[in-house]
């Protein structure tokens, strides 16, 4: 069976926004508000066929459909708007199509695989812009890597063209990357030599660690402005194999085929439609079924309440096929990846997130059973799980300062007990309610089995062990807690929490962290916190998001790079760069 999805008219909302004066501010682009829905059926940038067990993404970037006016995406150069019509097929491929084993990704258009990130883009973006703009693409690449490792779905690139820059950095994410023998098309890592910055979205990590290209190699390769082609590409390991124009695209049908008769995808499974989210959005917040955002701007908060289960939690795996994506576990985790995603892109001054848990904690713990004993032989459950834990690791790389408080009627249970260790500090009151002093009610966070190593970090550990690094006996002596109720003087004791403030002391405490937040530096918390959440273990993943995206960062800041006479600015103008030649 073939299915295909053709483009059509553009989906998701985009609204400029402007100055107080209607113009953009310091010169450059004005920025839309952004959303992240998206539909195969309105695709205008990609193409989606489903062939059995393969499927293919064929990149056609439209020219006219940038996302923010002012530039062409010429040459299948891409900016967010393309990169979340990825990400929405990557999502659908591993949920809505279940029996497909292997992904091409490729080019629809001729002589030209990705000319990569859109510079004009970059150029005339602000810089907290660029910033979200690369981690989102990091994020959507890792993707691709943890269907291929977790899912079955190994992804392969047909390099069909002249591959550059971020177009490389795409292929990079796939398993193999055949690239077409024409005697023209390169495979490139141009940065350098060409903008002042550099290949940002894992490009120079993934070619020594992943690709491992020898470190000569890759020097010469990442100050080349012209790529490399051919057999050598193939003897550096920058590609795999190379095919010849009149059969490329039957090769490259026959290795998917080949790949996917090794997957352990289910052949006669049938698929979960993702339907679109329940949610309404307005100035004062965002609002979902299960989560709940209450922004105060003037404080710099968001205010998150994520609630529990209100249905009894399904028996049986087959239950929770037939609730689809009504499953409280995968509509929880949909919604709390679009409100992350919205807040990082759309909400840059709101800089602390308050995170509450609001239900039943043995509801939680009940239903997160089910899904986790699943997701050892059933496919849909290890996708709920494996998302659930990207969404997690979407929120480890926020640049936001994250505080859970825990009350009365939380439910920081098992998964949701997650939110709470992904936090930058945890606060639990040992007392009633404040509403009700009256009320016999109190606090209390429960482990499950979800908390040691279901649901690993970037660095390849669990966020208990990441807390209680080389603390082996600390984070035994919690297993041994795991299952039931611990109250917040033994969330104390246990180190569980920041502090416990009885409910004198509650609200006091609560306001001057929160207000203490406030007053420091947004840039020294962005550095203390990224440094401070992944303790432990250096990974691929960690290299991209620390090492990697900190140089870039302070690249995309300097004059060399940003400045009138930058790199970045200059190129294609006919004019060079003027480089501050001091190292610092």
């Amino acid at each position: 069976m073939t299915v295909a999805m053709k483009p059509a008219e553009p989906a998701g909302s985009v609204e400029v926004a402007a100055g107080e004066d209607g113009a953009p501010a310091g010169g450059q682009q004005a920025m839309p508000e952004v959303t992240f829905d998206r539909h195969p059926d309105a695709y205008r940038h990609w193409r989606l066929r489903v062939d059995g067990t393969v499927a293919w993404l064929e990149m056609d970037v439209d020219e006219n459909g940038g996302l923010v006016p002012g530039y062409e995406l010429k040459l299948n150069s891409y900016d967010l708007g393309v990169d979340i019509e990825l990400y929405d097929a990557i999502q659908r491929l591993r949920f809505e199509y279940p029996g497909v084993r292997s992904v091409v990704v490729t080019s629809a258009k001729e002589n030209v695989f990705c000319a990569g990130a859109n510079i004009r883009m970059l150029a005339g973006s602000p810089h907290a812009w660029k910033v979200n703009f690369c981690k989102f693409t990091n994020e959507t690449r890792n993707s691709m890597e943890d269907a291929t490792e977790n899912s079955g779905q190994t992804y392969l690139a047909g390099v069909n063209g002249v591959c550059a820059g971020g177009g490389y950095e795409l292929a990079l994410a796939c398993e193999e990357i055949m690239l077409i023998d024409d005697n023209s098309s390169t495979v490139g890592l141009p940065e350098v030599p060409l903008l002042g910055v550099l290949p940002g979205t894992g490009g120079l990590t993934r070619v020594v660690d992943k690709r491992r290209v020898r470190k000569d190699r890759a020097d010469v390769f990442a100050t080349r402005s012209d790529g490399i082609k051919g057999k050598t590409a193939v003897e550096w390991n920058l590609v795999d194999e190379l095919a010849p124009r009149r059969d490329f695209t039957e090769r490259l049908r026959q290795r998917a085929l080949e790949v996917a008769e090794n997957s352990s995808r289910p052949a006669d499974a049938r698929g979960i439609e993702l339907t679109p989210l329940e949610r309404e959005a307005t100035a004062e917040g965002i609002t979902y079924r299960y989560v709940d955002a209450r922004f105060d701007r003037a404080a710099g908060t968001v205010d998150i309440t994520v609630r529990g289960p209100g249905e009894p939690a399904p028996q049986r795996v087959s239950e929770v096929h037939e609730q689809g994506a009504r499953n409280w576990l995968l509509a929880v985790t949909r919604e709390l990846d679009d409100l992350i995603l919205r807040l990082r892109t759309n909400e840059l001054e709101l800089g602390t997130w308050l995170i509450r848990t609001q239900g039943d904690a043995e509801a939680v713990a009940a239903h997160e059973k089910v899904v986790l004993d699943g997701a050892v032989e059933d496919w849909l459950c290890n996708e709920i799980v494996l998302y659930y834990k990207r969404t997690l690791k979407r929120l480890d790389v926020t640049s936001r300062s994250l505080i859970s408080l825990i009350e009365p009627g939380s439910c920081f249970t098992g998964v949701l007990f997650e939110l709470m260790l992904a936090s930058d500090l945890q606060y639990m009151l040992d007392g009633p309610p404040i509403a009700d002093e009256d009320s016999d009610e109190r606090a209390a966070v429960m482990l499950t089995e979800a908390n040691f190593g279901v649901l690993p970090m970037s660095n390849g550990i669990s966020r208990l062990e990441s807390r209680f690094y080389r603390e082996d006996d600390h984070v035994d002596w919690l297993r041994r807690e795991a299952g039931r109720a611990i109250s917040a003087s033994e969330a104390a004791e246990l180190e569980l929490v920041t502090d416990a403030p009885d409910d004198i002391d509650w609200e006091d405490e609560v306001r001057i962290v929160v207000e203490g937040r406030a007053a420091l530096s947004p840039d020294a918390l962005t550095g203390m916190e990224a440094n401070h959440r992944f303790v432990g273990p250096e990974t691929m993943e960690t290299k991209i998001f620390g090492r990697l995206t900190a140089w870039q960062n302070w690249i995309f800041n300097r004059p060399n790079a940003s400045g009138e006479e930058g790199a970045l600015r200059r190129y294609g103008t006919g004019k060079r760069a003027a480089f501050d030649r001091k190292r610092v």
